[in-house]
């Protein structure tokens, strides 16, 4: 049954999972039956370029998925600047930070994630700062034109981001990653000790297995932080240790959460009149089997989808092959599927050369099936390795590895549509 005429939808958030869930209506004819609630006073945006080029020039701005004017023509009321303060599941509806109430027959929260912070640190502080928002881009961007000394903690992929579009300044830049290797929760050794080396070889200082041990201050800035026994001066210092689901509402609501909302197949929470996506979400995924949580803007994308064909009743499981990129400097990564954990038995990895020493990709194969393509400068081999897995086709490792036999003989071309 098709969601009835006089339901209406509150969607919770104003990143890429809200974005899409809005298109989504859109298309499936229930836009004027939805509204979108976003605390930030933007309407949705790009988020990824943040940490990128928003960062290298003063003009730059938030680039809004749609217009204004789209949401007006679509139907759909947009409240900016105004968040959820609780969530009543018994009288369905909302109440705004404003006071104001609102109804709601389903309810999405899209609620993303928050910057993650050190308890024995006060962000408060004048020179210490995080990436998560329109806000905190432009007090990055307005810190880094007067600093000098850098000092980045996290080598995830924001704080290597941000380190990247800093030394490329000419700013002396310092990123302390805490564990063995960068990128842990993302990539795989092969590919974090390759990215390691890269930095270094462009003249970044990156270290792991530290953390700062303690900090200085003077005149509500940090001044130095000591890490491994040194003290490290520096004029700013970048929080990239990752994120925190945005659960708050979620658990207040008592809604089901452990490092996430949780979501079944259909993205439903523990209350069928609720769903979740996006990065706020703890999932079955599907390719792999495994609960987990996954912050990507295709992820987001993907999951809105699912909820709107379970919103307008026609559901269907969610199942999306996981892909992600992260652009540091002269390299882009790029990652489809998911690797399996150091140590798995039955792994190979297979190393496909590119056309340049600087572009290559990493295939992972687990008991002889391919789950895993993680690529350096090389593209193609990304959309074509996107599709192998999706289809579940595993070429064989000595294929995959001759640069000379080209990925996309592998996919199956299709059947030529039969003559009228």
């Amino acid at each position: 049954m098709n969601t009835p005429a006089n339901e209406t939808i509150i969607i919770v958030g104003g990143g890429h999972a809200a974005a899409q869930l809005c298109a989504s209506l859109s298309q499936a004819g229930l836009a004027s039956q939805t509204t979108l609630i976003c605390e930030e006073p933007l309407l949705p945006y790009h988020r990824p370029p943040l940490s990128k080029a928003f960062l290298k020039a003063a003009e730059e701005q938030p680039m809004p998925h749609r217009p204004a004017d789209w949401y007006e023509q679509a139907g759909i009321q947009v409240l900016t600047g105004d968040g959820v303060a609780a969530i009543d599941r018994t009288q369905k509806h909302v109440r705004l930070q404003s006071g104001r109430e609102l109804p709601w027959s389903r309810l999405v929260l899209a609620t993303g994630t928050r910057a993650r912070t050190l308890p024995e640190l006060d962000t408060t502080l004048s020179n210490v700062t995080s990436l998560r928002h329109a806000a905190d881009a432009e007090r990055l961007r307005a810190l880094l034109a007067d600093a000098q000394r850098v000092v980045i903690l996290g080598g995830g992929f924001i704080g290597l981001e941000i380190a990247a579009t800093a030394h490329a300044q000419g700013k002396q830049v310092i990123v302390l990653e805490a564990a063995p290797r960068l990128m842990g929760r993302a990539a795989s050794p092969e590919l974090s000790e390759h990215v390691l080396h890269s930095h270094r070889n462009n003249g970044l200082d990156v270290r792991t297995g530290l953390s700062a041990s303690g900090f200085e201050t003077q005149d509500g800035k940090v001044t130095a932080l000591i890490a491994g026994g040194e003290r490290l001066p520096l004029d700013l210092l970048v929080l990239g240790i990752g994120a925190v689901p945005e659960t708050t509402l979620a658990e207040a609501a008592g809604l089901a959460c452990k490092d996430g909302v949780i979501v079944d197949a259909y993205m439903r929470t523990s209350d069928a009149d609720i769903l979740a996506i996006g990065d706020c979400t703890r999932f079955d995924e599907a390719y792999t089997g495994r609960q987990l949580r996954l912050e990507s803007v295709q992820n987001a994308n993907d999951q809105a989808k699912t909820a709107c064909a379970t919103l307008t009743g026609t559901p269907a499981p969610h199942r999306a092959l996981p892909w992600f990129w992260s652009e540091q400097g002269s390299m882009r990564l790029q990652m489809a599927g998911l690797p399996p954990a150091a140590g798995t038995a039955g792994q190979l990895i297979v190393r496909r050369q590119g056309a340049k020493p600087e572009s290559f990709s990493l295939f992972h194969y687990v008991d002889d099936k391919l789950v895993c393509v993680e690529s350096v400068n090389a593209p193609l081999d990304h959309v074509t390795s996107r599709k192998l897995l999706e289809l579940g086709i595993s070429p064989a490792p000595e294929a995959v590895a001759d640069a000379g036999v080209a990925l996309k003989s592998f996919v199956p071309t299709p059947a030529p549509a039969p003559a009228a």
